[in-house]
């Protein structure tokens, strides 16, 4: 049901001829199937504006009694309006400005005041529809114009394919086409289709239709509602030409890299990247060479290096790469990069893509976690579609490509994803050969409801509240970081604690570039770091950071991926005597039924969505305090883990949570796990054999499994990734290495810590482990299946 505001200030209850009248027309209106929120004050609307999404219309008092606060003047409103302040009406219609698209607001005038319309503020009749008169007209007509307002606006609202398909479900069609349920009715003939109908309800089997619906559009023919929900997408998200694709952001990077690069063409990498990406290489056959990112002391990946991508540099890569050597050509045809990282890593944009142009006419920007980049002024510049004609002129632009995880910070399914296009003429992308990539990856069986909610996350970000809603996850990621600042604070200054307490990686100060202030983060206005992208990027060489080689302004680091810190290690790679790793950690926040995104050594990555509230991150704030308490106390393990001592009782046994803490944080500092970690990614193995030649051999039993501590020299015929964040530690083709090169030595302390630690072990994809022994076993090439030369 839509919802209509009643900002008034008289009380609904109130005597009198006025208070009588609105009562009656607010019944009017909820006769007509809306329902009626009432706000007397400034401070009472602005909450319903902030909470209810459902609003349709707006009936809107100009005298309303203002709250307090910031004033469209600039001034702090009374209780109620005095000679030169704005009255609450003005506030509330500005609101509305911010937080909605086109809502219809009436403005309801004192009645006999004729002169009023005359002393209105000229804005004011562009932002309302109409004005109305309570006492002049008759409740049921005041209503009917007031409900004829919301339809408008409850059907123009929504985005092109999801009203279309509403259409469809409404006609109440018999289905005669796939799929079989035909609506759900299958379900109802089997007890266990029943329940699986009642859980899911009606609606959503009804809108699971078949290609056949030609009202509808094609997926694959980008026609129809279907192909102007595109198009919508395309100018909200600033594209020239956007996909919509249905099984997740990994077929969406599968799909750019099959297009941008042929067998035997040369790629350019970001060895960051996910492995997705690299399974488009495997498809298209391309040789892949590295770009190398950076790692810092909690073995965080980074940025790659402003070095690392001019062209001397990438030249040089190529040049000495055994795999570029006999390549069809010896310039690269595409480069990916991740931005932004797992970790929050943002690049600037437009300086990546200016450096990487001398180099290849292809830029794919993998931004399957930042979706969001376009709608907040923070990360103005810092997201694919900002490279363009405009802000990077002259016949060297690249074409550039963005794929996005739609369904992971914006609001849509699971598994939908978008590819965003912006062509250049150096590299033009012919839609048409295009298509046929597109429907290499795609379905001929699409799911309606994902499209749908492609098209509403969309609709979402569309003008105003796209920046509001992307606003307030920044505001609450910002609540959260400063509450952890100061509560570590808090518990040094009062000593009634041990002193230590959990961080989260954000830089110790900031700077307020308007005034020269600096301040503590915990103290620093939020408006300031809410708004002020310089609070964000990472100083060159700041310890916070600890990346090496940095520019100024060249990486940002997004507010929304809040990476907590555990003691035991910093950012520079310095250990201290007593740790706690993050393994434990995020283990007993599970037991707490709050799930974590990432857990690297003693990092652990809450990502902030538009679905954060105070309330979620309160409790987790609650959670680490709990934490710290039986940490503290040397609580036993049946307290704090009571199901990991379940499942390994012989292990953990009589162990304590300090105790175990203490214990992994020892090994972790002898074994040098971390340190291994950033060797292995920045020692890259040598490549011996295309990727692609060696899945050739894995499908036609060309390969065998490997015992770890016997895979000294062998080649690689799968990936290992290290999940999460799923990053690939060596390809296919690739060498293992000497027994004691960095790459076997990581992963053999992985293999021993896995064995020391049961119930933490790594999730290692491209690893299988022996159930008894606990040994790693890889897959390799069978040594007469020699790579081809």
């Amino acid at each position: 049901m839509s919802t209509v505001l009643f900002a008034l200030r008289e009380d609904p209850s109130g005597r009198g001829a006025k208070s009588e009248q609105l009562r009656r027309i607010s019944q009017a209106v909820e006769e007509q199937g809306l329902e009626v929120r009432w706000a007397l004050t400034e401070d009472d609307a602005r909450a319903v504006l902030r909470t209810e999404a459902g609003l349709a219309a707006a009936v809107v008092a100009w005298d309303l009694p203002a709250g307090p606060g910031p004033r469209g003047t600039g001034t702090a409103g009374p209780a109620a309006p005095g000679p030169g302040a704005e009255p609450g009406g003005a506030g509330i219609l500005r609101e509305v400005g911010r937080r909605f698209t086109d809502l219809p607001v009436l403005l309801v005038m004192a009645d006999g005041a004729d002169e009023d319309l005359e002393h209105l503020p000229l804005w004011v009749a562009e932002t309302v529809v109409g004005y109305v008169w309570p006492l002049e007209d008759t409740p049921g007509f005041i209503a009917g114009r007031i409900a004829s307002a919301a339809r408008a606006y409850r059907e123009a609202v929504l985005p092109p394919f999801f009203r279309a398909l509403r259409r469809f479900d409404d006609a109440h069609e018999y289905s005669w086409h796939t799929p079989a349920h035909a609506g759900g009715v299958a379900f109802l003939k089997s007890p266990v289709g029943r329940a699986f109908f009642d859980y899911y309800g009606e609606r959503l089997f009804r809108t699971d239709l078949s290609i056949s619906v030609e009202e509808l559009g094609s997926l694959f023919e980008h026609t129809g509602p279907v192909g102007e929900a595109e198009r919508n997408a395309a100018r909200v998200f600033g594209a020239e030409r956007t996909y919509f694709v249905l099984h997740g952001n990994s077929t969406a990077d599968r799909m750019v890299g099959h297009y941008c690069v042929a067998r035997d063409e040369i790629a350019l990498v970001d060895r960051n990247c996910h492995k997705s990406v690299l399974h488009g290489l495997v498809l298209s056959g391309a040789r892949p060479v590295f770009l190398v990112p950076t790692r810092n002391g909690y073995g965080l990946a980074g940025p790659l290096p402003p070095e690392e991508i001019r062209p001397a540099a990438v030249t040089g890569r190529i040049g000495t790469h055994p795999l570029a050597l006999d390549a069809l050509a010896p310039d690269a045809q595409y480069a990916v990069v991740t931005n932004s990282t797992y970790d929050g890593l943002c690049y600037d944009a437009v300086h990546v893509a200016r450096d990487l142009a001398a180099s290849t006419p292809r830029v794919h920007f993998d931004e399957a976690w930042f979706a969001y980049a376009r709608f907040h002024p923070l990360y103005a510049g810092r997201y694919a579609m900002a490279v363009g004609p405009d802000t990077l002129p002259g016949p060297d632009r690249p074409t550039v490509f963005s794929t996005q995880s739609t369904h992971k910070l914006l609001a849509a399914l699971s598994q939908s994803a978008m590819v965003h296009v912006r062509p250049a003429p150096r590299a033009p992308v012919d839609e048409e050969r295009f298509n046929e990539t597109f429907m290499m990856h795609g379905t001929t069986s699409p799911l309606y409801p994902a499209i749908a909610s492609l098209d509403v996350a969309a609709g979402m970000m569309d003008g105003p509240q796209g920046h509001w809603l992307i606003d307030e996850a920044i505001t609450e990621a910002i609540r959260f970081r400063q509450a952890m600042a100061r509560t570590g604070r808090r518990i040094a200054a009062e000593g009634e604690r041990p002193d230590w307490f959990f961080g989260v990686w954000q830089p110790p100060t900031v700077t307020d570039p308007a005034t020269g202030v600096d301040y503590a983060f915990a103290d620093a206005p939020p408006a300031l770091l809410r708004t002020e992208p310089s609070c964000w990027q990472l100083a060159p060489e700041a310890d916070w950071h600890g990346f090496p080689g940095l520019s100024e302004g060249y990486c940002l680091l997004d507010p929304v991926k809040v990476t907590v810190t555990c003691p035991g290690l910093d950012a520079t790679g310095r250990w201290a005597e007593r740790g706690i790793p993050a393994r434990i950690l995020t283990a007993y926040l599970a037991g707490r039924n709050i799930l974590v995104e990432k857990t690297d050594t003693y990092t652990t990555l809450i990502l902030f969505s538009m679905g954060i509230t105070k309330g979620k991150w309160g409790t987790l704030l609650d959670a680490l305090m709990d934490f710290k308490a039986l940490y503290d106390a040397d609580a036993p393990l049946e307290r704090v883990l009571p199901d990991l001592l379940a499942r390994h009782p012989r292990r953990y046994a009589g162990t304590t949570l300090s105790g175990l803490c203490q214990s992994m944080h020892e090994h972790l500092r002898e074994a040098g796990l971390v340190t291994l970690l950033e060797t292995a990614f920045q020692d890259l193995p040598e490549p011996v054999a295309p990727p692609q030649w060696c899945y050739q051999q894995l499908i036609r039993e060309g390969t065998e499994r490997v015992r770890l501590a016997d895979s000294a020299g062998r080649v690689a015929a799968a990936m290992v990734t290290v999940t999460p964040p799923g990053i690939p530690v060596l390809m296919p083709g690739e060498s293992t290495g000497t027994a004691d090169g960095p790459l076997l030595r990581y992963l053999r302390a992985l293999e021993s810590f896995d064995r020391a630690f049961p119930g933490f072990a790594s999730e290692t994809h491209g690893v299988t482990v022996d159930e008894i022994t606990g040994d790693y076993h890889i897959e390799c090439l069978l040594p007469e299946r020699h790579p081809r030369p």
